[in-house]
This record gives structure tokens, C-alpha cells and sequence, in this order.
């Protein structure tokens, strides 16, 4: 993979970077900086080609709006059949306002409250993922109040071992807070079989993001398939398994796409002896490569031994390198021979607001483009108002179209909630 070549959208030709048709310098002049750019060609591909690899058992991708829940990149999935995966209320208006219907929605997550869930069965969605016994009888009283059985599937922590790039997205290993330990399971079934409100439909797991080899899924699944087995043997009548997501992507250079036909060969066989629906969850899988973040350099100061890019975007807009020690390939829209070692930081108070550590990279000088690449996925949604600092724009490319799919918050959006008189009660 040759360097400032990262996806087939994000490219160069004679030396400018490109989205698609559309030069990025075009897209940050008309949209300023910092602005995330989307790659609709991207989605495309990736969506095809994962529907591909799981051809031989019913599926249906779910796409895990945690990535990335721009309207847009939800309404380009809706059309092109996916289904949506949501861990919150908000993402749930979220897909209903992008055109899902209540049976494309899968509601997972650790924590819901008693109004998530009554707005879930309310809505009649597909699965409720349930995470712990107390859930599901909460799930069982609300549904009764509500005169509608609720659709059940069980996150089960399989246990497994896992190698992720950082342990805050390993999420299947014993002691987690995710999902019903497995010893727990079949007990759980037991109970939830005798509740009147409810009906078990499924069994879901996710072990983790960026998973080094598919070993994780091959053991999963071994331990959905048993418990399966012991479920159907109580009574249940299970139509889906839930593999989650957590399809690696390449970062940069040295790093590769997983190997979807490999992925395959250990997925479905054994859905295929279980009989059922096979749901996945990507996320990151399609929305990462799919996005960069331009931003404008600010400075260049040399401080301490250390030279410094600062630029106008930084941990308020991209929080993975300091949250995660992640890394993303950065270059310059314009080709610079020079090359230097530097730090590439943002503007926000915080000895943590940084994009790269003792980065050898172009030589990037004030007013320089940045493009930061594989932020399509956990960048504008992770990203804050901290410093008072307006949250970016967002764009969307389509060939040689682009189109402002999220405006630019202004100062007045950062005080638009606050009371100028606000109505105070007694205690």
C-alpha cells in the first residue's frame, strides 16, 4: 500500500489530495476547517463486498450507528438494505429519522433505562439485546404494562480470549461489563421462558473491536451454538444469532482489510447447522475508511527539543489517539518533498490534545492542509464542545458531487439550551 494512499477514495494526483473526484483544498474552502469529508464510494464497496462474504446462511447487516450517525452515511446503508444497530435512545430516533423501520433496529447496550426500553417495545423493533437478568424482568413489567410481548435476544459474554490494539475495546473476555456471563446464560433463558411479557428469539455476542485473528468468533460462536442447543431444549424458539462486529480496519501503512472469505469460512458453518438468522453489527467496518478529517495548520513552534504542528483541529475533534493511543495517517493535501519529525497538535488546553507523537511526516508549514485519514468512525461522534470550541462540519462525496451534510455548529448553538431566566422551585 503505497503511503498517501490509504482507501481507493483518498488519493493523490499530481501531488493534491483528492476524496473521490472532488480535491480536498476545494472541499475545505468552501466548507472551512476543521470538517469531516465521507467517501460514499467507500460504503458502497464495503457493504457489498461484506454482504458477499456472508452469502450461504440468512443474514442481515445491522449497521452500529456508534460509529458514525450522520444522516447521510444512514440513509446511503438504508438504501443499500442495511439494518441499523442502536445502544441508546437517542440513537434509536436517530435511525427512525433516517427512514429504518422498527423492524430493521436492533437495541443493544449495558445500561438502558426503563424509558429506552418502553420506547423500543413501543416502536416494535426487531431485538432487544438484554445484558443481565434485572434487565429482563424491568423489559418483562414494562412490556406487560404496555400490552406487547417484547422481542428478547440475550448478550452473552463468551469468555473468550481476545487481542485487541487497546483493552478499552476488548469487550468479550471474562469480567467485562458486558453482556450475561456465560455460566449465567441458560438460567437466564430459563427465567425469561417463564416471564409472561417476553419472547426469546436470540442469542447475540460481541467480543471485541479490531480483533488480531477470527479465533475470538470461531470460540464465540462454539459457545452460542451450545448454549443454543441447551436453550432450544428448555423451549425456546431462537430465529437469530447475533455475531456483533469488530472487523479490524487498516490504519496505515502495514496494516491490511480483513480477509472476508477467511471471516466466511469460520462464520457460516456454523450458523448453517443452527438454522437461523445470522445478524452482524459493523460499524467501524465501513464508516473508518470512509472518512478523513481536514485540518488547517495553525503554527509551527519548536519548544523543548520538540518540533510542534499545531492545527485547528485536535482531541475535541479526533479523541482516538489520546483516548486509545490510536494511530492515523497524516499528510499534506499539497506534496511536500521535505520531510521532519514532529508532534501534531490541536489548540485545546490539555497536554493530551494531540493527533500524532514524534511523527515522521511531510513538513507541514502554516496554512497547509492536513488530511487525517480513517477518522470516519468514532470522530464527530466522540467529539466535544470542550473549550467552547463549535463542533466541525461534515461532507459528504458522491463521484465528483460533495455536499455540506452537517453544518458547522456557530457560537449561539454552544448556548442555545441555557436558561437566561431560568424557573427556580422549592426544595
Amino acid at each position: 500500500m503505497g503511503e498517501g494512499v490509504l482507501t481507493q477514495a483518498f488519493a493523490r494526483r499530481e501531488g493534491a489530495a483528492y476524496c473521490e473526484d472532488v480535491p480536498a483544498e476545494r472541499i475545505a474552502r468552501d466548507a472551512g476547517t476543521p470538517t469531516f469529508v465521507y467517501s460514499a464510494a467507500v460504503i458502497r464497496d464495503r457493504f457489498r463486498r461484506l454482504s458477499a462474504a456472508l452469502e450461504g446462511v440468512p443474514h442481515r447487516i445491522h449497521y452500529s450507528l456508534k460509529a458514525n450517525s450522520n444522516r447521510a452515511i444512514l440513509h446511503l446503508l438504508r438504501e443499500l438494505g442495511s439494518g441499523a444497530d442502536v445502544v441508546s435512545g437517542g440513537e434509536l430516533f436517530r435511525a427512525r429519522r433516517a427512514g429504518f423501520g422498527a423492524h430493521d433496529i436492533i437495541f443493544g447496550g449495558v445500561g438502558k433505562t426503563a424509558a429506552e426500553l418502553r420506547d423500543a417495545v413501543q416502536a416494535g423493533i426487531k431485538l432487544i439485546n438484554v445484558e443481565s437478568e434485572a434487565e429482563l424482568r424491568l423489559l418483562d413489567r414494562i412490556a406487560g404494562e404496555l400490552g406487547t410481548p417484547a422481542p428478547v435476544g440475550f448478550r452473552i459474554n463468551p469468555e473468550v480470549a481476545v487481542e485487541t490494539r487497546h483493552e478499552y475495546i476488548a469487550t468479550g473476555s471474562k469480567g467485562h461489563k458486558f453482556g450475561i456471563p456465560f455460566e449465567d446464560a441458560a438460567e437466564v433463558v430459563r427465567t425469561a421462558l417463564a416471564l409472561p411479557n417476553v419472547r426469546v428469539l436470540g442469542l447475540d455476542m460481541h467480543v471485541g473491536s479490531q480483533l488480531a485473528s477470527f479465533e475470538p468468533y470461531r470460540d464465540g460462536l462454539e459457545k452460542l451454538a451450545e448454549l443454543a442447543s441447551r436453550a432450544r431444549a428448555l423451549g425456546a424458539s431462537l430465529k437469530y444469532v447475533d455475531i456483533g462486529g469488530g472487523l479490524p480496519v487498516a490504519y496505515g501503512d502495514g496494516d491490511a482489510d480483513p480477509d472476508l472469505g477467511a471471516w466466511h469460512d469460520v462464520i457460516v458453518p456454523v450458523v448453517r447447522k443452527l438454522g437461523v438468522e445470522l445478524l452482524v453489527e459493523p460499524g467501524r467496518f465501513f464508516a473508518a475508511a470512509s472518512g478523513v478529517l481536514l485540518s488547517r495548520v495553525l503554527y509551527r513552534k519548536r519548544s523543548g527539543g520538540k518540533d510542534y504542528v499545531i492545527a485547528d483541529a485536535g482531541m475535541t475533534e479526533l479523541l482516538r489517539p489520546s483516548h486509545y493511543d490510536a494511530y492515523h495517517f497524516i499528510e499534506t493535501a499539497t506534496a511536500r518533498a521535505e520531510r521532519a519529525t514532529v508532534d501534531v497538535v490541536g489548540p485545546v488546553c490539555e497536554s493530551g490534545d494531540f493527533l500524532a507523537l514524534d511523527r515522521e511526516m511531510e513538513d507541514a508549514q502554516p496554512g497547509d492542509l492536513l488530511v487525517i485519514h480513517t477518522a470516519g468512525a468514532y470522530g464527530y461522534v466522540m467529539s466535544s464542545t470542550y473549550n467552547a470550541r463549535p463542533r466541525a462540519a461534515e461532507v459528504m462525496v458522491d463521484g465528483h458531487r460533495f455536499a455540506v451534510v452537517t453544518e458547522r455548529e456557530r457560537y449561539e448553538d454552544l448556548v442555545r439550551l441555557e436558561q437566561d431566566d431560568p424557573e427556580w422551585r422549592d426544595a
